[in-house]
């Protein structure tokens, strides 16, 4: 099992339909009431890309994809429709969108994070996959332009000696990012004339940690 450093085609992964999943075993009481435990940590996104499929073009591209990555075997990167960006929706990346954490003058190494939530409660999702090049960092509020490296396969920001973030320093980053997935099927079953007159086959997608 490998995870392949390739995304799938960008023109079909902005038509797809999917989102987070989370999964929560929920147990009724006696006296009426639940009690709820969530089974992990944070979300698991599923998606579908058979619903992007416009064309027989499409279709065979995704079988190429399909065939290159042997099925399930292995991962690769894809492109949330909604989210994919550290920046509210509508919103240019800011180097100030998202907090990766506070200097101690010795920790180099920060991972890249987005956060969710609303006064009640925040969820913080680590971001394993940025898109190369949309990174950028800022230091008490003043952007970076050199001094650090980003690590494209991991989503770890390092800075470099010299430039390590003093005690008190906070850390904020605004990226693009894709998702790490696989495909969640063993077989694509393809009916020409069925996809011709409407019917998609049904190609699920399962997001992994690399």
């Amino acid at each position: 099992m490998a995870f392949h450093e390739i995304s799938f085609p960008l023109r079909l992964s902005l038509t797809t339909r999917g989102g987070p999943e989370r999964l929560t075993d929920v147990v009724s009481l006696t006296n009426g009431r639940e009690a709820r435990n969530r089974r992990f940590r944070h979300a698991r996104r599923r998606y579908d890309v058979g619903s992007a499929l416009r064309s027989v073009a499409d279709l065979y591209a995704v079988l190429d994809f399909f065939e290159a990555r042997a099925g399930r075997l292995h991962g690769f990167r894809f492109r949330d429709p909604v989210d994919f960006s550290s920046a509210p929706w509508g919103l240019n990346i800011s180097p100030l969108d998202q907090r990766l954490g506070i200097g101690d003058g010795e920790t180099a190494s920060f991972r890249l994070v987005k956060v969710y939530g609303d006064p009640a409660a925040v969820e913080e999702r680590p971001i394993s996959k940025p898109v190369t090049g949309s990174v950028r960092v800022a230091l008490d509020g003043v952007e970076q332009m050199a001094g650090f490296s980003v690590d494209a396969a991991s989503g770890v920001v390092t800075f470099l000696a010299g430039h390590v973030p003093s005690e008190g320093v906070e850390i904020r980053a605004g990226f693009q990012f894709d998702v790490p997935v696989r495909f969640d099927t063993e077989r694509i079953e393809i009916d020409l004339d069925a996809f011709r007159a409407g019917r998609i086959p049904s190609i699920p997608l399962i997001e992994v940690i690399p």
